[in-house]
């Protein structure tokens, strides 16, 4: 996944929503990463109570990309989406989950958000959330926590494993 860096000096005086994307393509690709050079049980490995796992941390991304970039933009439901209807279940790993075949569906659901909004401007409302209608602003700082938040997880998860 190629971006330029947050703390690439052009992007400092940059226009708010070029940062904003900056941010998000930065976070991204970090989640994006902490499945690089796993094995597939490495990346399926449990080691906290919950459902999250590495493998389970990039499908929920994919997950969280559509609904925030996808359903509340189009108003389509998540089942003409094709994705789970709770962000418990998408932590659900599928038999077929492989590290490729979650960050190819990772990369793909990034790169559809972006076209996604490409059109939109930070103060135009979406209607389909269930929230209600939002500012895409509000998009993009939500997103922005959820992958920080993810981002950590994911290095807590590595770390432990490497620890092991």
């Amino acid at each position: 996944m190629d971006f330029r860096s947050t703390t690439d000096p052009v992007t400092f005086p940059a226009p708010l929503r070029e940062q904003l994307e900056t941010f998000l393509d930065e976070h991204r690709a970090a989640l994006h990463a902490s499945l690089d050079g796993l094995t597939e049980e490495q990346a399926r490995r449990s080691l906290v109570a919950s459902k999250t796992t590495l493998l389970g941390l990039v499908k929920h991304a994919t997950f969280v990309e559509k609904v925030w970039f996808d359903e509340a933009i189009t108003c389509r439901s998540r089942a003409e989406i094709g994705i789970p209807a709770t962000p418990d279940e998408s932590f659900d790993l599928e038999y077929g989950d492989t590290v490729a075949s979650v960050q190819l569906a990772y990369r793909e659901a990034c790169e559809a958000s972006r076209k996604a909004a490409a059109e939109l401007s930070l103060d135009d409302v979406v209607r389909g959330n269930r929230r209600g209608p939002l500012p895409m602003r509000w998009i993009y700082l939500h997103m922005l926590r959820e992958l920080a938040q993810h981002c950590g997880h994911a290095d807590i998860l590595r770390e432990q494993m490497q620890a092991a």
